[in-house]
This record gives structure tokens, C-alpha cells and sequence, in this order.
């Protein structure tokens, strides 16, 4: 893919699509006030009317996908970092390890103050269980991929069949959080958040698993070359089509089965698979030279993709929760997505702005900042 300044153009677009993308699923969080319910199947025994078909096609294209997109990329840039650091000739993990411990203390910060579903500390206890794996080679980093693949998969599988066997998938009731993202304040909703901490961490640390075994795959991609602008590249992303077309698209349809047993599948193992699919699919369009200004937008997204990330989740608490502009709950599923893209279209122009004017991202910036604190010591 063209380059500039040493980067690998499709990477920053990818993670731009992966970070709007991902809005695409934790806008519907918002806009029913915490209520799950609203992004899984098991509330429902029959069809869906219009408006919840119409929710459930945004989330069969994007609930789950742009998360395992997302971690992909974060294990490309691992092995970037891991590249660097064999070049210069510096030790792995070394300072790399003050990256995700950063990175885990944003995450921190961004569960307490803005979302309870946060994703950068699961990233940053993924990424140094990631990084040791690496630093033992290729052969520790495909034995690993299969024995945490086949325990994540049999999880997941036996979740599966306790669903299809009548077990119940249901979350159980969600009306108190939504009378406090309705009715509470902030600091209230904070306190909520510290108070249910572990209740409201289970998810990151269950993901754990297909997170190292995502981040390794994004490590094994860069390494084959799927992201290069020559024949290889070609031939790899060709094949990663195939999976998500052939794999991905008929596993995740499965999602459209009222009932939640296909609610875990579907997100933490059928979704990868259309994650791939989506890579070969933005590898091949960034070619349609006639897009290039989308190809810039979303590239400048990539390029401050965790300022991007946080600042959705602020701009989404604001709207929503009744201390904000209180639109929770208001909304139908056109109106939702209109929101959705309203702010995706604001993040592709306030990050095309803001570096066209600095170097990096708000976020970005504050962290250089920190490691150079650091290592300065």
C-alpha cells in the first residue's frame, strides 16, 4: 500500500474503518442507556419488526467484526514495535512494556470516566502476554495460537450447546442501569462503575484469550505480507476474502436466530472471520483511486485512533445520558444510525483537521509525552 513517512498506508485506514466501526456497535449501548438487551437476540423468541431488523443489520455488520479488526491491528502494531526493537537493536519487551502499561491506565481512566466497556486494558494485559510469546519465535507463537485457539474455541462450543440444549443466555434485567444513565449523574455513574468493577470487567477478562490469539494473528499477517502492495500481498489478502465470504458471512448470519444461542458465536468466534474478510475488502477498494479523499479521511482517523476512540465514547455519553442532552431511549434504529454517522463523519474531519495542524492525536501526543518522562529516568 502507498506510503508515507515510513507507514503502511491500509494499516491506518484499517484501524480509522475498525475505530468508526466499532461506534457501530457501542452506539446502540448508548442510545438504550446500558441496556444489552438491545445488542443480543436473547430478548427475543420470535421475528423482529422493522426497527429491530433494521438494528440487528448495522450489528451483523459490525458487532464483534471491527472488535476482532480492531485487536488485529493491535497486533500489527506489536509486531511493528517488535521489528523497531530488532533493528536498533534493543531488548523485547523492554520499553515496550511501558507502552501497555500506559495503555492499561488509559483504559483505566476510560472505564471510570466515560465507558464501562472498555477495551484498552484488556489490550494492555493482551499485549504483555503477547509480547513474551513473540519474543520466543515463530515456532512458541504458532504453538501458542493453537492451544489458546482450541481453548477459546471449546469454550465457546460449549457455551454453544448449553444454549442450544434450553439453557438460559439471558443477562437478566437491565432497568436499573437504565434508570441511572436516565435519571443519575455523573459522578454517580462513575461511582457505579467503581462499585461494579469486576461485575463490569468480566467481559475484558474472558476475552483474553481470543485477544492473544488475535493478537498473534496480526503478528503472523504482517509477517506473511498481507498488507504489502505486491503479488504476495495480493495473493494473501485473496485468500483472507475467501475466509470471510465462505466462513464468516454464512456463520454470522446465524445471528438473525431469535433466542441467544448464537449471541457469544457469533461475536468472540464466527466475527474474526469476517474481521479477515473486511482487511482483503478495504485492501482491494483503497485501489479505486476516485475515493482517495475517503481514503484520507479514514486514514487520518487511523493515525489518532485511540483519541478517536475515546473522544466517540465522550461525545456518545454527552448525547445520551441524561445529563448530557438526555437522547436515551428516544431514538429508533434510523435515528441511532443517523447519530452514528453523524459523529463518524465529525471524527473524519476534526482528525483531518487536527493533523493537518500537529503531528500527532491529542491521546497520542499526552503518551509520547509520558515515555519520554520515562525513559528519561
Amino acid at each position: 500500500m502507498e506510503q508515507h513517512k515510513g507507514r503502511i498506508r491500509l494499516l491506518d485506514i484499517l484501524r480509522g474503518f475498525a475505530i468508526l466501526g466499532t461506534l457501530g456497535t457501542n452506539i446502540w449501548i448508548f442510545a438504550q442507556l446500558g441496556d444489552l438487551s438491545y445488542i443480543l437476540t436473547s430478548s427475543y423468541t420470535g421475528w423482529w419488526e422493522l426497527d429491530d431488523l433494521i438494528r440487528m443489520i448495522v450489528l451483523f455488520l459490525v458487532n464483534g467484526k471491527m472488535l476482532g479488526l480492531l485487536t488485529i491491528m493491535f497486533g500489527v502494531g506489536l509486531e511493528l514495535k517488535y521489528q523497531q526493537s530488532m533493528r536498533t537493536g534493543k531488548t523485547w519487551p523492554g520499553a515496550y512494556m511501558w507502552v501497555l502499561i500506559i495503555l492499561f491506565m488509559e483504559g483505566l481512566l476510560h472505564f471510570t470516566l466515560v465507558m464501562e466497556y472498555d477495551i484498552l486494558m484488556s489490550y494492555g494485559i493482551t499485549g504483555m502476554i503477547a509480547a513474551f510469546i513473540v519474543r520466543g519465535g515463530d515456532r512458541l507463537i504458532s504453538v501458542a495460537m493453537k492451544v489458546i485457539g482450541s481453548f477459546h474455541v471449546v469454550i465457546i462450543l460449549a457455551i454453544l450447546l448449553l444454549a442450544l440444549m434450553g439453557s438460559n443466555m439471558s443477562l437478566g434485567s437491565f432497568d436499573q442501569v437504565v434508570a441511572l444513565y436516565q435519571d443519575g449523574s455523573w459522578l454517580q455513574q462513575v461511582q457505579y462503575r467503581l462499585a461494579h468493577f469486576l461485575q463490569l470487567r468480566a467481559e475484558s477478562i474472558f476475552v483474553i484469550p481470543m485477544n492473544v490469539f488475535l493478537f498473534l494473528l496480526g503478528v503472523r499477517l504482517m509477517r506473511s505480507g498481507v498488507f504489502a502492495q505486491d503479488e504476495n500481498g495480493e495473493r494473501q489478502r485473496k485468500k483472507l476474502l475467501k475466509l470471510g465470504l465462505f466462513i464468516g458471512l454464512p456463520l454470522n448470519l446465524l445471528i438473525f436466530i431469535p433466542g441467544g444461542a448464537f449471541d457469544l458465536p457469533a461475536r468472540y468466534l464466527f466475527a474474526p472471520f469476517l474481521s479477515l474478510g473486511y482487511i482483503a475488502l478495504i485492501g482491494k477498494m483503497i485501489q479505486y483511486t476516485k475515493w482517495n479523499w475517503l481514503w484520507r479521511l479514514l486514514e487520518s482517523a487511523g493515525k489518532m485512533s485511540l483519541s478517536c476512540y475515546v473522544m466517540q465514547n465522550i461525545i456518545g455519553s454527552v448525547l445520551f445520558y441524561g445529563w448530557g442532552f438526555a437522547l436515551g431511549g428516544k431514538l429508533n434504529s434510523l435515528g441511532i444510525i443517523a447519530v452514528w454517522i453523524g459523529i463518524s463523519l465529525f471524527q473524519l474531519w476534526f482528525a483531518s483537521t487536527w493533523l493537518r495542524l500537529f503531528k500527532l492525536g491529542p491521546m497520542e501526543a499526552a503518551r509520547k509525552r509520558a515515555l519520554g518522562i520515562i525513559e528519561s529516568r
